[in-house]
């Protein structure tokens, strides 16, 4: 098995319930996005920081 899934499988089975299915929600939608080729259309966290750091610096 995959690194990733080794490591998230031992982490979803540690997290809180309701953790755990935000996590899987989340993990499948990027999967879904990654099957339609649309990750590179999503803007990540960090670039809206950096957007937001710009427009307080004005």
């Amino acid at each position: 098995m995959d690194t990733l899934a080794e490591t998230l499988s031992v982490r979803l089975a540690k997290w809180q319930q309701d953790i755990a299915e935000l996590a899987r929600q989340f993990i499948l939608e990027i999967i879904d996005l990654a099957d339609r080729d649309a990750l590179d259309i999503l803007r990540s966290r960090s670039v809206e920081q950096e957007v937001l750091d710009l427009l307080d610096e004005y």
